[in-house]
């Protein structure tokens, strides 16, 4: 992890000799791993007679403010956390009593030079060899039914969890739409809980009850555990429904089952018996004798827990690490429409105003990383590093526009992070959600190796009142989405209504949908209801089914962005609506054979002008099957011209204009793409390039 915190300068008040002479000023509680909670905390290390001391906890560090906050005088409190590992079993609940205020904030923060780690995970030890090469521990706990857990990280890695088949997917081979429901003796439908399988493919997990059935729907998945199987129709029951029909979009809809034991056949993979007993098998070079191997036990580590009438305020976190994080499937299973919506966060806020969280890590967790959930405002995460996480990185208001202004949340700060390695549990998740809030800043992340989309805007289907307003998604590096698992998604994706929305100097690319199942991966898609965004000086290359979409939307402004080398035609407009779509000018487009424009583009509801077109394999740029002097008689595309642009290198990737370039005569305004993405020490941008 990078280097976060700068050397200290030489300090005489040696009172405070641990925290240096920034610390001066402020009241402060100290914690160390070998502290004990029911010390002041108000000591660095312990005393002689080992009666007083720094606490031990993120719980006894809470409470230890909350005593002091009764007898000091303004200014800050600091909270400075030695280095180690800190357990944790269940997340820290902080009130409107643990914040601060503007001139006395609490700030919970990493000693100089320290590191200290928050697990919520055990370690597991003891392992022996089996005959068949796997490996097994026992845990007491587990047999006694006190503990179970269903994510393991061996060596630092997310260990995959039994399944089959090992790599690819089955297919649902059709379904039953109408059945008795169990529970009231009459016939309901059945579409999203009834499928049917080839037989070969249902051996022995139908039986199994602690199954999963990871079902693909287009831009989501189900988890369901399988109810029953009849052998004579091969048709699976679930216990609970999906949240979408199964074949909604057709044939080819994938599956695949995890954990049960007759799955355990690979390296890698691992398997949690009731009987408390562990089977891992390792990958080449693994020595379980030696290996770290954790499991989860907390879900979550921090909740924010304020009121409408009284927030938690002036809270900060700095430098902490926090890492294994569980996630148990309940009975029912887990389905949301879209965006893993309803899943929460390790890191959880309500009724929050200036809470932040910078130089952290947040990793190894079944969830998403920070939610800043129902009346947040002003609230940051910056400069923090979020990698293997079951849910998405970052989320922001809620689906449903609160009816009090005061639950409402707005104008977050999301800068200068990274998210790496996201939807590990939850393939629908999103890097960046914004749900029904607006005001916020979405900068300079670098957010990539995910499933679906990188940055969600927008959370109304058509054209009624959103929130999700004046949000500036700015300067960020998105890229490796999609992965070939699931469709409809986009680099930036956004949903209704977004009045002042900018989307700006942000570089896309390498997107890899799925499009056997539902389609499309674009690197900027104006979804349903999408209206007056400015899409402005980015460049989106190397993306599946083109540069930009408009499903549907209105009066939206692309201009003087660079679109490249999408692998299956280059823009898409799909509805054709009764008023002025976009306004698409000063752009450079620039592919290798295939479709320039899919979909509606002839009914005059949309306006092209002044950009340049060329297409690289050398065929005649033809406009929706017309040629260039047909288009431009029909309006559209005038000071528009078919040249090479010049970049200096569109093999290398290198898009910079050579001199000379036609892009000139369009008017379009070179801009620094490698702007986007991270700034900070060579590390953290190092960081961001692995």
């Amino acid at each position: 992890m990078h280097t976060r915190r700068r050397p200290l300068e030489f300090c005489a008040l040696a009172i405070l000799s641990i925290a240096g002479c920034r610390f001066a000023d402020a009241q402060t509680i100290y914690v160390a791993p070998s502290g004990r909670d029911a010390w002041s905390g108000t000591l660095a290390s312990p005393n002689a007679s080992r009666s007083d001391g720094p606490v031990g906890s993120l719980e006894g560090a809470r409470n230890a403010v909350r005593r002091l906050k009764g007898r000091v005088r303004a200014g800050p409190i600091r909270v400075v956390i030695a280095g180690g590992t800190y357990r944790m079993t269940q997340p820290v609940i902080f009130t409107a009593d643990d914040g601060g205020t503007q001139a006395s904030p609490v700030i919970y923060e990493a000693a100089p030079s320290a590191s200290p780690l928050f697990s919520g995970g055990r370690s597991i030890r003891g392992f022996t060899r089996r005959p068949d090469g796997s490996w097994v521990a026992t845990i007491p706990e587990v047999r006694s039914s006190r503990w179970y857990f269903e994510q393991l990280w061996v060596n630092g890695r997310r260990a995959t969890r039994a399944r089959t088949p090992n790599t690819g997917s089955f297919m649902i081979q059709g379904r039953q739409d109408r059945g008795i429901d169990p529970a009231t003796g009459q016939m309901t439908n059945t579409a999203n809980r009834k499928f049917r399988v080839r037989p070969e493919d249902a051996v022995s997990w139908p039986s199994s009850p602690d199954a999963v059935v990871v079902i693909y729907h287009a831009w989501e998945i189900s988890r369901l555990r399988p109810a029953s199987y009849d052998a004579t129709t091969h048709t699976v029951t679930t216990r609970g429904a999906a949240a979408w029909d199964f074949l909604s979009w057709g044939a080819n809809q994938r599956y695949f089952v995890e954990n049960y034991r007759a799955a355990l056949d690979a390296p890698g993979e691992w398997y949690l018996d009731r009987d408390g007993t562990l089977f891992y098998r390792p990958l080449p070079g693994e020595d379980m004798r030696t290996a770290e191997v954790i499991a989860p036990v907390a879900e979550q580590f921090i909740r924010i827990e304020g009121r409408a009438e009284k927030k938690v305020e002036y809270l900060s976190f700095k430098g902490l690490a926090f890492r294994h994080g569980q996630y148990l499937l309940p009975l029912q299973g887990n389905s949301d429409l879209q965006a893993a919506a309803g899943v929460p966060a390790v890191i959880m806020a309500d009724h929050a105003r200036h809470l932040s969280l910078q130089d952290c890590e947040v990793g190894h967790v079944g969830l998403y990383g920070v939610w800043f959930r129902r009346g947040c405002v002003d609230c940051r995460v910056e400069h923090t590093w979020m990698h293997d996480l079951g849910g998405g990185g970052v989320r922001i208001g809620e689906g449903e526009i609160p009816p009090a202004s005061g639950d409402q949340t707005s104008q977050a700060v999301v800068d200068n992070n990274i998210i790496r390695g996201a939807g590990r549990i939850f393939f629908g998740a999103v890097g960046v959600w914004v749900g029904q809030s607006g005001g916020n800043r979405i900068t300079h992340n670098d957010v990539g190796d995910l499933f679906y989309t990188g940055i969600s805007v927008g959370w109304r289907w058509g054209y009624g009142n959103s929130l999700a307003k004046n949000n500036r998604v700015e300067f960020n590096h998105i890229h490796d989405l999609g992965q070939g698992a699931l469709s409809d998604l986009g680099g930036i994706y956004t949903l209704g209504p977004s009045d002042g929305t900018t989307i700006a100097n942000n570089h896309i690319h390498n997107l890899s949908p799925y499009d056997r199942y539902g389609r499309g991966g674009w690197g900027i898609y104006n979804d349903e209801g999408s209206s007056r965004i400015t899409i402005e000086r980015n460049l989106v290359h190397d993306v599946k089914d083109g540069g930009y979409h408009q499903n549907s939307g209105r009066e939206n402004i692309i201009r003087n962005n660079i679109f490249a080398l999408s692998v299956d035609g280059q823009l898409q407009r799909s509805a054709a609506e009764q008023h002025l779509s976009f306004t698409f000018t000063n752009n450079i487009v620039y592919w290798n054979g295939g479709a320039l424009l899919s979909g509606n583009w002839t009914d005059g509801q949309v306006k092209l002008k002044r950009n340049l077109y060329w297409d690289v394999s050398g065929q005649t740029v033809r406009f929706v099957g017309m040629t260039v002097e047909q288009w431009q008689a029909r309006g559209q595309d005038s000071g528009s011209v078919i040249a090479d642009p010049l970049f200096v290198s569109p093999r290398t990737r290198d898009f910079r204009l050579l001199p000379g370039s036609p892009a000139a005569r369009i008017g379009f305004t070179p801009f620094d793409y490698t702007q986007a993405g991270v700034y900070g020490s060579a590390r953290w941008k190092n960081l961001a390039r692995q």
